[in-house]
């Protein structure tokens, strides 16, 4: 594993001024919560694991993370500094086969 030495830059810092939410985005909040299932999620530290299908090889897989990530803990009730560990993948599938997977999980400090 390779280190350097410098701290990260949070996404918070990356912009100036307000970012307002697209109708796309809205929708896609309002539609991923209504299909998200109910349940709870594991209390303390967590890893989160995430799939995403993509129909385009283009697709940047880092793009999706922090929109997933907003709606989940709003779903689930939890802050996303909770989350130590974050596995995430890119597959690709056919065009109207997109999709996304994940699991919450309780994080083991090795």
């Amino acid at each position: 594993m390779i280190e350097i030495k410098i701290k990260p830059l949070s996404v918070n810092k990356v912009w100036r001024g307000r970012r307002f939410k697209t109708p796309d985005y809205e929708a896609y909040e309002e539609e991923l919560w209504y299909l998200l299932p109910k349940g709870n999620r594991p209390a303390g530290k967590l890893q989160l694991t995430i799939e995403f299908g993509f129909s385009t090889k283009a697709s940047d897989v880092d793009n999706c993370v922090k929109p997933f990530i907003d709606v989940l803990q709003k779903k689930y009730i939890f802050n996303d500094n909770m989350i130590y560990k974050l596995v995430v993948e890119k597959k690709i599938v056919p065009k109207k086969q997109e999709y996304i997977k994940f699991k919450i999980e309780k994080y083991e400090d090795r």
